[in-house]
């Protein structure tokens, strides 16, 4: 692999309206931060198109000076499978339902929550604005940690 590429991740949740955008703009907003080379996208398995991020998503990342209003939903095609170096899903059964559909995916499928100390990051979808902070801090800790366990390539 070229040692001056970015880094490309994908992040997958159900319908791509809470959690993966949510960790898609924190992911994106930390390499800002530290000056890494990272490219990022998110997509949903439910397949949802074009619907905006909860509001309470938009909320909470906008409460970290984070905005994510932009946010269309997708499903997760082969060429976003094929593009990233490292799938970073928020449930098992998201992995799973990854591997029913895409071959070849080998080490890709990472859980997010096992870099943050979590099985699995909770779905605040149709909660509180709290429910949505609480996942917001659970998914910058996991991303956080993930990414700054990447090879020096991302510096």
């Amino acid at each position: 692999m070229d040692e001056t590429r970015a880094y490309h991740l994908l992040f997958v949740c159900t319908a791509n309206i809470c959690r993966s955008p949510m960790a898609e703009g924190l992911a994106l907003n930390y390499a800002q931060r530290r000056g890494w080379a990272v490219h990022c996208q998110s997509g949903g398995i439910m397949g949802l198109i074009d619907k905006h991020a909860a509001s309470n998503a938009v909320r909470a990342l906008g409460e970290i000076n984070i905005d994510i209003s932009g946010h269309r939903s997708q499903g997760i095609t082969p060429e976003m499978v094929e593009w990233a170096d490292h799938i970073l899903v928020m449930e098992l059964r998201h992995a799973i339902k990854l591997r029913e559909r895409h071959d070849n995916l080998g080490t890709k499928v990472l859980q997010l929550g096992s870099f943050g100390g979590l099985v699995e990051v909770d779905d605040p979808v149709g909660g509180w604005r709290w429910r949505f902070r609480r996942s917001r801090d659970d998914i910058q800790r996991c991303v956080e940690a993930f990414m700054d366990n990447l090879p020096p390539r991302l510096r």
